[in-house]
């Protein structure tokens, strides 16, 4: 009795692990449908979450940051002819000038410079353009995207007065005193020429403004920057 009793239990271990299992392909595949089905539970749930509504923009703030960032790009322009008068001990004043009647002023200094002075002294305004414009665009590449009215007063006053200065440097036009001409006179380079260095770092930088991941654009901004500069060892 002993006997037929182990074997029984015998046979009913041999049917328990000839029991069919799951076959391992078809776990990998119900472990892959619910790896792609959970992202799609968890977006959703996100989804339903309620989203903060964006910040409202003060328009009154933003149209002030902007035409403060305007004049402090005049002052920084102004600052850079000045800090040379200074250091060339110039005798700096300031002037009343007129461009088509329109009133402004000039930074002036005596007639007696060197010729690299003057120049270096009339070249200083858009040397801190360009430097201005290129630390903002270096560290706020997307500044078009950004609500940032301050800074983008800065830039639009740098690349509308290098636009400006350009234009009456090719027309030749203006008060005696305005930079471009200094810079020829003092350079020997014609003014027109002069108009077109002052104006190529200004377009390479509203490229980048619009297209920052220009590459191409990057470097011919600095090259242009960079040559504007180094006129002065001529």
């Amino acid at each position: 009795m002993t006997d037929a009793f182990i074997a029984r239990r015998e046979l009913s271990n041999l049917c328990a692990t000839a029991e069919p299992r799951p076959a391992q392909p078809a776990r990998i595949l119900l472990l892959l449908c619910l790896l792609m089905v959970a992202p799609g539970f968890a977006t959703n749930e996100a989804l339903a979450q309620p989203q903060e509504p964006p910040p409202r923009v003060n328009r009154a703030a933003a149209v002030g940051g902007f035409v403060g960032g305007m004049v402090v790009g005049l002052l920084a322009h102004e600052g850079g002819h000045l800090f040379f008068d200074v250091v060339f001990d110039a005798d700096p004043g300031v002037k009343r000038v007129e461009f088509h009647g329109i009133p402004f002023f000039a930074i002036t200094h005596r007639p007696d410079l060197s010729p690299r002075q003057e120049f270096t002294i009339s070249s200083a305004g858009f040397w801190v353009q360009s430097a201005t414009n290129e630390w903002l665009l270096t560290t706020r590449p997307r500044l078009r995207h950004e609500h940032a009215p301050f800074a983008k007063g800065v830039f639009a006053f740098n690349l509308g007065t290098s636009a400006m200065y350009s234009v009456a440097a090719f027309a030749q036009t203006g008060p005696p005193e305005r930079d471009t001409r200094g810079m020829a006179t003092s350079s020997g380079i014609d003014e027109a020429w002069i108009g077109a260095i002052v104006l190529a770092p200004a377009a390479f930088d509203t490229w980048r403004y619009f297209d920052p991941d220009s590459r191409w654009a990057v470097w011919l901004s600095r090259a242009a920057k960079i040559g504007s500069v180094l006129l002065v060892l001529r």
